[in-house]
C-alpha cells in the first residue's frame, strides 16, 4: 500500500521538515465520539516495538521492519469497521504523515519503559505520551499497561503512575484505557501471564479503582475462559488480542465469547491481525470484524 514515492517522502520529511508532524496533528479530522454508531470500538494496536517486543511467532524481528508494519497498519485501517489505532508517538506520527488517521480514533500509548525481558520489566515507567500531550495533540485517549506481580516491587511505582495518569486524563475528559495483567515468575524467572478467573478478576478490580474518578476509565482485558470475570466491573471493556495462537480460528472463538458480554464494547488487536499466519492482513481484519458484528448482533 505504501508506494516507493510515499516512503521516500516520509523519510525526507522526517529529516528535513520535523514541523510537518505538528501540522499533521492539527490537520487530522477527528471523530465526534469514540464509540462507533453501532456502539462498538475496534482498534488495531501497534505499541509493541517501543517496549522492545518485536517478535511474532518464530520470527524475533517481525515488527522491526517499519515500512512493513506501517503498510500492515494502513491495510487494517482501510477497513471501515476498524475505528482506529493505539500506538506510541513515532508510529502515530508516521501514520499521520501518511495521511492515514483522518476520522479515526487515536489512542496514545503512555508507558513503554518496562522493556521486554529486562530485569526491571515490571517497573513500567511512562516514557511515551502523557495526559497533557494527548490533550494538546488532539488524541482521543491514553492507554497504560499495568502488570501486577505480587513478588516484584516494581509493581508499586507502576500502579501509582497509572493511577495518576487516570486522574490526569479525566481532567481533560479523555479516555484512560488501563490494561491490567496478572503475572507470576516461573522457576526460571520468566514472567507468565495468569489467565485463571481469580487472577483476572482481581486485576480488573484493582484497575477499576485507580485514580480520583473512574468516569473515563476503560479496561483492556484478555478474553477470559469464564466470562464471569467480566462481571467484576461496570466499566466499558475491550478484549485484547495478546500473543497470537497457532490457530487464528481459536483466537476468533475466544474473542467472540467475551464480546457477547454486555460490558464488552469491542476489540484491541495487534499482532494477531497485523501478522497472521496466512499473511493476509485484510482477511484477518475482516474475520475479526465479522466476529464483532456477530457477537453484538449487528447486521451490515
Amino acid at each position: 500500500m505504501i508506494t516507493d514515492e510515499q516512503w521516500a517522502n516520509l523519510l525526507e520529511t522526517r529529516a528535513a521538515e520535523p514541523s510537518a508532524i505538528t501540522h499533521a496533528y492539527k490537520a487530522r479530522r477527528r471523530r465526534l465520539q469514540v464509540l462507533s454508531e453501532k456502539g462498538t470500538l475496534f482498534l488495531v494496536a501497534a505499541d509493541h516495538p517501543a517496549r522492545g517486543a518485536l517478535g511474532v511467532g518464530a520470527d524475533p524481528l517481525a515488527m522491526a521492519d517499519r515500512r512493513s508494519l506501517l503498510d500492515r497498519l494502513l491495510t487494517a485501517l482501510a477497513n471501515p469497521e476498524v475505528d482506529g489505532v493505539l500506538g506510541t508517538p513515532d508510529v502515530i506520527e508516521e501514520l499521520l504523515l501518511l495521511d492515514g488517521l483522518h476520522d479515526k480514533v487515536v489512542i496514545g500509548s503512555m508507558n513503554r519503559g518496562g522493556l521486554a525481558g529486562a530485569d526491571w520489566e515490571i517497573d513500567d515507567r511512562f516514557t511515551a505520551y502523557d495526559a497533557a500531550s494527548i490533550a494538546r495533540l488532539g488524541l482521543d485517549g491514553g492507554k497504560m499497561l499495568l502488570r501486577l506481580v505480587d513478588s516484584d516491587a516494581g509493581t508499586i511505582p507502576t500502579l501509582e503512575s497509572c493511577a495518576q495518569a487516570v486522574s490526569d486524563l479525566a481532567e481533560h475528559s479523555l479516555m484512560a484505557m488501563v490494561e491490567p495483567l496478572p503475572y507470576e515468575r516461573d522457576t526460571s524467572g520468566k514472567l507468565v501471564l495468569q489467565k485463571d478467573p481469580a487472577a483476572l478478576a482481581r486485576a480488573a478490580s484493582v484497575a477499576a479503582g485507580l485514580g480520583t474518578t473512574s468516569a473515563y476509565t476503560w479496561l483492556k482485558l484478555p478474553a477470559p475462559e469464564e466470562t464471569a470475570v467480566l462481571d467484576t466491573t461496570t466499566l466499558p471493556t475491550l478484549v485484547l488480542g495478546g500473543v497470537p495462537s497457532d490457530d487464528p480460528a481459536d483466537d476468533l472463538e475466544s474473542w467472540g465469547r467475551s464480546l457477547r458480554h454486555p460490558t464488552v464494547r469491542g476489540l484491541v488487536i495487534g499482532r494477531a491481525l497485523l501478522y497472521p499466519p496466512h499473511g493476509d492482513v485484510a482477511a484477518a481484519v475482516e474475520a475479526a470484524a465479522a466476529v464483532l458484528r456477530s457477537a453484538r448482533g449487528i447486521t451490515v
